[in-house]
């Protein structure tokens, strides 16, 4: 079983390179790889689940602590989820594509970005989940950018600055972490912090906080979110809400469970981020007049209610079973949720090619496939009773419920935690109103001018596509219908991952406290949208038909008006201070040169005027007339003195006399070969000067620049 482990990330990334390279044949083939690999994935991943065992696999010496991968409860459950919208998204992709471009690219990508989020889903130290996570941020940026227009380009360029800025903030974090720690292995770590005080683990958590919440949309590095799902092709959408930011909030579990576990101020921290990001991600849909755009601010807004859970998973510390099983169903509902949205709403933009709600209204009418899928997802994310979401809702109210009792009965005030509870109602009402607004917009109004052109439009959907819609809506469905049954088994079996027990009680989901409380969010929404969507957020054109404005005040962009500046500004305030120092390091760089220069030409001028010196003085050739014109008079004489005395001893001892002026010429020989060798020496040396100066310039100059 371990083995099913690297095989689960490592065949997605292997079939990646073939599926483009077989696209280049034909463009389809890459994309009907990729259904294929993915189907085999998504039944590799169903029998690594069902098979309810833990396994474990290690590659030793892999960036140097080794990757570890683990399968338990929550872990195979999110590999299933995670291969079966891939298979899903697959199906639907030969319709999605059919006129498409760059399928090729796209197939590659989506099997990369499937390898690495398996691999970060399945990781069982932070290194490992780094590893993916990183791998994962790259080539999912290819999904924002696929339709290559000015829009996807400026989304691609807001996803790729917050991934690249969340990667080195968390990579940060790790380094401090393992430095404290001296392990990145969950269970170690968990292990490591019993002697540590959790003051000293602050700061490194916030760091990999700030990493993996860029992912999950987390604010305030929400800003890529609602620019980037619109702009990517539905099926990359669906998977970029449904999973891609699951990735962010596994790793926000694995630091909240394994080093914060039961801490109150991390906790606190952490409702108060979902509150904000619940609750404007919900304004923000309300305002939004694009179809795409609300589901993606949907879903910055539900990231928010599971951060709700992990925040209150922190607070109720032992007691956090509700808040956990509410996290992780919600985490599942929503994956499932988006999935069901965005492909009908890719359905929607293949047959009209609009998504502005004025555009598309009224295309459903008469599309009652499309309309049931979609009501499904609605009603789920609405939080209705008999859909799946309403029970993942109802655990985390719950929760919230049950600590202000607690507090009560230590007889502390609750007052901030009951404002968070009806924070959490308003925003399911806004919920409810945003999604009632879509609704209507796409099955009940007429399209002024287009409708009969809708209503005569084919079927909207190929059998693939219906089977991979009308599927996910059923499952989606089917496990809403009897939540104390499938949904609570699987919330059960994720448990232990996040250090939680089963509730001491079994929750009755229909009971009439929790219908109360449900009921109360969907009454807001109907009360909302009558109010704020037909009284304020809609407008008569010039023809007195009803269209949607957006309203949403562009000052309010925090990208645009907080972001961009700032790094325009910081970018501006680095050129200030670079440029007098490039200019100071210039001027620098030119005296030291000049300096160098003169000192290796004096040298070189000092060594040719003692040459000169020597040859002038002591080495000065005879200016008379030479006997021999090889020899000067020093070498003259000393060899006139040495042919005598060798005269008279050959004489003493009857040796035979040498040639006259022997030694003469011989020393005048070795006059001329040492002067030779002088002047070589001297030009050696000069140009050996020469070059230490060069050596000594460039030596400078990298110091300078290094």
């Amino acid at each position: 079983m371990s083995l099913v482990l690297p095989v689960l990330v490592a065949l997605p990334l292997l079939a990646a390179v073939p599926s483009f390279a077989v696209s280049r044949k034909k463009d389809d083939y890459g994309i009907y790889l990729m259904c294929a690999v993915s189907v085999l994935v998504c039944v590799l991943a169903g029998w690594l689940f069902f098979a309810n065992q833990e396994a474990a696999f290690t590659a030793p010496l892999v960036l140097n602590l080794g990757l570890h991968l683990k399968a338990d409860g929550f872990r195979s459950l999110y590999a299933f989820i995670a291969a079966f919208m891939w298979m899903i998204t697959s199906l639907f992709s030969p319709q999605y594509f059919g006129h498409g471009h760059a399928k090729g690219r796209y197939s590659l990508f989506t099997l990369l970005t499937l390898g690495a989020t398996l691999g970060v889903f399945l990781s069982d130290d932070l290194i490992t989940t780094f590893l993916f996570f990183e791998i994962l941020s790259f080539t999912s940026y290819c999904w924002v950018i696929h339709e290559e227009n000015q829009a996807a380009m400026r989304a691609g360029q807001t996803y790729l600055a917050i991934a690249i800025l969340g990667g080195m903030t968390m990579l940060m974090g790790l380094m401090m972490l393992y430095a404290k720690t001296g392990t990145l292995q969950f269970e170690g770590m968990r292990a490591a912090i019993t002697t540590m005080s959790l003051e000293e683990l602050y700061l490194p958590g916030a760091l990999i906080l700030a990493g993996f919440g860029a992912k999950a949309g987390m604010y305030p590095l929400h800003v890529w979110l609602p620019k980037a799902h619109p702009v990517a092709p539905a099926p990359a959408s669906a998977l970029l809400s449904g999973i891609l930011t699951k990735v962010g909030i596994y790793g926000i579990l694995v630091v909240s469970t394994r080093l914060f576990l039961g801490d109150a101020q991390w906790g606190n921290l952490l409702l108060l981020i979902g509150i904000i990001n619940m609750f404007l991600g919900a304004l923000l849909a309300l305002f939004s007049i694009d179809l795409k755009r609300t589901l993606a601010c949907s879903s910055m807004s539900q990231i928010g209610f599971i951060l709700f859970g992990v925040g209150m998973q922190g607070l109720l510390g032992e007691h956090n079973a509700l808040a956990a099983q509410g996290t992780v169903l919600h985490m599942l509902n929503h994956s499932l949720i988006k999935l069901v949205l965005f492909m009908a709403a890719g359905v929607v933009y293949l047959n009209t090619h609009k998504l502005d709600l004025n555009e598309v209204r009224g295309y459903g009418r008469k599309k009652p496939r499309l309309l049931l899928i979609f009501l499904v997802g609605a009603a789920s994310i609405s939080g209705i009773p008999f859909f799946s979401g309403y029970a993942s809702k109802t655990l985390l109210h719950e929760s919230i419920v049950e600590y202000i009792d607690h507090l009560h009965a230590l007889g502390q005030s609750a007052f901030i935690y009951q404002v968070a509870e009806w924070l959490f109602v308003i925003t399911g009402g806004l919920t409810f109103c945003y999604m009632l607004k879509l609704f209507i917009t796409l099955f009940i109004d007429k399209h002024p001018t287009k409708q009969a052109e809708f209503d005569k439009m084919g079927p909207s959907m190929s059998p693939l596509s219906s089977f991979a819609l009308g599927g996910s809506a059923l499952l989606l469905f089917v496990i809403g219908l009897y939540p104390e049954g499938i949904l609570t088994n699987l919330a059960n079996s994720s448990l232990p991952f996040l250090y939680a027990h089963e509730p001491a009680h079994e929750v009755v989901f229909l009971h009439m406290v929790n219908l109360v409380g449900g009921g109360k969010s969907l009454l807001l929404g109907i009360i909302f949208y009558f109010t704020a969507v037909r009284m304020g957020l809609m407008k008569r054109d010039e023809a007195g038909h009803a269209i949607h404005v957006n309203r949403w005040p562009g000052w309010l962009d925090l990208e645009d008006r907080l972001y961009r500046p700032l790094v325009t500004a910081l970018v501006r305030l680095g050129y200030l201070i670079a440029t007098p120092l490039d200019l100071l390091l210039e001027k620098s760089y030119t005296v030291i040169s000049m300096v160098l220069t003169f000192l290796s030409r004096l040298l070189e001028i000092s060594a040719d005027g003692v040459s000169l010196l020597l040859m002038r003085t002591v080495l000065k050739p005879s200016s008379g007339p030479s006997v021999v014109p090889l020899g000067n008079r020093f070498t003259y004489t000393m060899g006139r003195i040495a042919d005598k005395v060798s005269g008279v001893w050959r004489k003493v001892f009857g040796l035979r006399a040498h040639e006259p002026f022997h030694y003469v010429r011989m020393y005048a020989a070795m006059w001329t070969t040492a002067q030779d060798s002088m002047r070589r020496m001297l030009r050696t040396l000069s140009f050996g000067l020469i070059l230490f100066a060069l050596g000594v310039v460039a030596l400078l100059a990298f110091l300078l620049l290094k």
